[in-house]
């Protein structure tokens, strides 16, 4: 009986104790959950290196985090017009495989306009082959700009940012080098200056996402469509100089798009022509689309001539 009550009286007091130390936790949890108006609130960073750090949000928000710049300049970003975009306009890009040669004037233009590093393309262009006994052909990738983009989710600071016109952004002003966003994007078109990166001799004063003038140390940049061209009627320059008119743009809201040689209608290109998403079924709704690789138009490699006979006169 007392091998009983003693038992009872042991389980009771470590019951007690489970509780009083739950309760505890509980408070203590709620303290951190909960920031007091003097405490400040922290966001997840990482350094150059690669060290997670935790730097205050509204001290990342002015993109002052590790590795990141620290120059103020005017900052465009503040315009609502930037993050909205243009009103009704949803742009989108169309890729013809069959006519691409794999000449490589998209990314070279595209470097050009931007100041990107030969090892920084923002348009890539691959050499594919589906199978064995099928013929290889050129595959142009850019930012997919996704309706869906994994991307701004994982952002702590909302540096990177999706428009109503379909086009997702980044505010270097703004971006604290995490490269969060990187990991995310399924795509791999990010990329991260690592270096200080080269800038015109006499760049625009103000600074905007739209141009990502001038470039940052230890920011994230990307293939950003030409946002500014687009809004004012002009082609991107990777469309622009595509002598083979593969590259299409446009409007899907007006269901037309163009290659700067024809005009067509976006929702019959994409039907007659078995248009598709790369990679769709990750549920990222990409705002490119590609036509298969069927019937290419572009020239193929020069056949040698056969030398002709050499003829003497007697």
């Amino acid at each position: 009986m007392n091998d009983s009550r003693r038992d009872f009286l042991e389980k009771g007091l470590v019951g007690v104790g489970v509780a009083a130390a739950g309760l505890l936790t509980a408070r203590v949890m709620r303290r951190f959950d909960k920031p007091s108006p003097t405490q400040t609130a922290l966001t997840p960073a990482l350094t150059s290196d690669g060290q997670l750090i935790r730097v205050s949000a509204d001290h990342a928000a002015h993109g002052h985090g590790d590795g990141a710049h620290t120059e103020t300049h005017p900052h465009a970003a503040d315009d609502p017009a930037v993050r909205t975009g243009v009103p009704g306009r949803k742009w989108v890009m169309v890729i013809d495989l069959a006519k691409c040669d794999g000449c490589k004037n998209c990314t070279v233009e595209c470097n050009k306009m931007h100041n990107t590093p030969p090892d920084r393309e923002w348009m890539r262009v691959f050499r594919m082959q589906d199978a064995h006994h099928t013929a290889p052909y050129w595959f142009p990738k850019p930012c997919f700009h996704c309706d869906n983009p994994p991307c701004t989710k994982v952002c702590p600071v909302g540096a990177t940012f999706k428009r109503q016109d379909g086009i997702v952004l980044i505010d270097n002003e703004r971006c604290i080098g995490c490269r969060f966003c990187m990991a995310a994007c399924p795509y791999s078109t990010r990329f991260f200056n690592w270096g200080r990166p080269q800038n015109p001799s006499s760049p625009d004063s103000t600074y905007s996402p739209e141009t990502g003038f001038p470039r940052r140390i230890g920011t994230v940049e990307k293939c950003d469509f030409c946002p500014e061209m687009a809004q004012a009627g002009t082609l991107p320059g990777c469309v622009k100089n595509c002598h083979m008119g593969a590259l299409y743009f446009g409007d899907e809201n007006e269901d037309a798009v163009t290659n700067s040689d024809e005009t067509v209608r976006l929702s019959k290109l994409l039907e007659e022509r078995a248009g598709y998403r790369y990679l769709e079924e990750l549920g990222t709704e990409p705002r490119v689309y590609y036509l298969p690789p069927k019937n290419r138009e572009f020239p193929g490699p020069a056949k040698k001539k056969k030398p002709q006979p050499h003829h003497t006169s007697a």
